[in-house]
C-alpha cells in the first residue's frame, strides 16, 4: 500500500500530461482544419471572382455592340431626314426600325450594370474570405497579417452621359411625335433634325465614356465635337440666350438660342452657325467683357480643332473665324455629302460623327482628300 501510495503522484503527473498534450494536439488540428477550410474558401472566392468578371467582360461587350448597332440606326435615320425629298413614309418605316436596336441597347446596357454589380459583390466576398484566412492563420493568441482593402466601384458610365441619354431619348420621341401624314418633310425643321443628331452625339458620348472606344485618335474627335457643342452652348448662356444644360449635346434649346440670336442681330434665323453668327456671338461676348470676351473664340477654335482631327484644317487653332475656315467646313461637307452651307448644322454634326466612325475603321482607306486642305488664296 505504501508502495502503491508512493507511485500515485507520478502516475497522476502522467496522466495530467497526457491529456494536456492531447488537448493540444486537438488544438492543433483544429486550427489546422480551419486554416485549411479559409484556405478553401478563398480559393472559391478566386473562382468565383475570375467567373463574374468573365460575365462582365461579355455583358460589356454585348452593350458596346449593341449601342454601335443603335447608333448607326440613327445615323441611317437621320440620313432619311437629310434626303433632298423624304416622304412621310421614309421617316416612319426608318423611325419604326430604331425600335429594336433601342430596346437592345437598352437591355444590355441594364446587363452590363447588373454584371458589374456581381463582381463588386464576389470581390468584396473575396476579401471577406482573405480576411477570414488571415485570422485563422495567426490563431487566437497571433496578431492577423495585412489583409486587402475592401473593393471599390466606379459606374460603368458617367450618371451625367446616362442622364443625357434619356434626355435625348424624351426629346427625340417628341420630335416623333410631330411627324405627321400632314407634315412637310422637305422642310423638315432644323429643331427636328437637330432632335436626331442630339440622341445619336448623347449615345455616342455613352459609348465613348463605357470604354466602347479605344482608338485614341476616335476617343479625341468624339471629344473634339462635343467640346465644340460645350464651347457654343457656353457662349450662348453667358450671352443670355442659352437656358439649357451646358452638356455639350446639341438639341433643340440650342438651335433655339442660335434663332434668338440671330434675330436679334438682324441675321437669317437659321438655327445654324455661320460665319456671321459667331462674329454677332463674338461681338456680344467681348462687349460684355471679362471673363466672357477671354472665352468669346471657344467654339470656333472647337470647329477648328475638330477640322483638324479629320483632316481638313491644317490652319491656326485660334478661335477666329474667316474664309479660310467656312472653305474648309464647305469642304468637309462636300466629302461626306452634306449642303456645303459653310455653317455648323445639324447635318454637318452628323457628318462629323460619319467621318470620327469611319477614321478607324478596319477596312478603312486613306482617302486623298483625307490630307488637310490648304487655304485658298484671297
Amino acid at each position: 500500500m505504501n508502495t502503491d501510495r508512493t507511485r500515485m503522484p507520478g502516475l497522476l503527473a502522467t496522466a495530467m500530461v497526457s491529456i494536456v498534450v492531447a488537448v493540444a494536439l486537438t488544438g492543433c488540428a483544429e486550427g489546422a482544419d480551419s486554416v485549411d477550410r479559409a484556405k478553401a474558401q478563398v480559393t472559391a472566392k478566386e473562382k468565383a471572382v475570375a467567373s463574374a468578371q468573365a460575365e462582365f467582360d461579355a455583358a460589356s461587350e454585348a452593350f458596346c455592340g449593341a449601342s454601335s448597332d443603335y447608333i448607326s440606326a440613327l445615323d441611317r435615320y437621320g440620313d432619311v431626314l437629310n434626303d433632298t425629298a423624304p416622304t412621310v413614309g421614309d421617316v416612319q418605316v426608318a423611325g419604326a426600325d430604331l425600335a429594336d436596336p433601342r430596346d437592345d441597347a437598352f437591355d444590355d446596357a441594364e446587363a452590363a450594370v447588373a454584371a458589374q454589380q456581381a463582381l463588386v459583390t464576389a470581390r468584396q466576398e473575396l476579401v471577406e474570405a482573405q480576411t477570414a484566412l488571415a485570422v485563422a492563420e495567426a490563431g487566437p493568441t497571433g496578431t492577423p497579417s495585412v489583409v486587402p482593402p475592401a473593393p471599390t466601384s466606379t459606374p460603368l458610365a458617367p450618371a451625367a452621359s446616362v442622364d443625357r441619354v434619356e434626355q435625348a431619348e424624351a426629346e427625340f420621341e417628341d420630335a416623333q411625335a410631330s411627324v405627321t401624314a400632314q407634315t412637310p418633310l422637305a422642310d423638315a425643321s432644323e429643331q427636328f433634325n437637330s432632335a436626331v443628331v442630339a440622341l445619336e452625339m448623347a449615345w455616342l458620348t455613352l459609348f465613348a465614356d463605357a470604354g466602347c472606344l479605344t482608338d485614341d485618335q476616335q476617343v479625341q474627335a468624339v471629344t473634339a465635337v462635343g467640346a465644340y457643342t460645350y464651347a457654343l452652348q457656353q457662349d450662348l448662356a453667358t450671352a443670355g440666350y442659352y437656358t439649357g444644360t451646358v452638356d455639350g449635346v446639341s438639341g433643340p434649346m440650342t438651335v433655339q438660342a442660335i434663332e434668338d440670336l440671330q434675330e436679334a442681330n438682324g441675321l437669317p434665323v437659321t438655327g445654324t452657325v455661320d460665319k456671321a453668327t459667331a462674329a454677332a456671338l463674338q461681338a456680344e461676348l467681348v462687349a460684355l467683357g471679362g471673363a466672357a470676351a477671354q472665352d468669346s473664340l471657344a467654339s470656333t477654335a472647337a470647329v477648328q480643332q475638330t477640322l483638324n482631327l479629320v483632316g481638313f484644317w491644317d490652319g491656326p487653332v485660334d478661335g477666329v473665324w474667316t474664309d479660310e475656315l467656312t472653305a474648309a467646313l464647305q469642304a468637309f461637307q462636300t466629302e461626306l455629302g452634306v449642303e456645303p452651307t459653310g455653317a455648323v448644322d445639324a447635318a454637318t454634326i452628323a457628318a462629323f460623327e460619319q467621318a470620327i466612325a469611319e477614321m478607324t475603321a478596319p477596312d478603312a482607306e486613306p482617302s486623298p482628300s483625307a490630307s488637310p486642305t490648304s487655304p485658298p488664296a484671297g
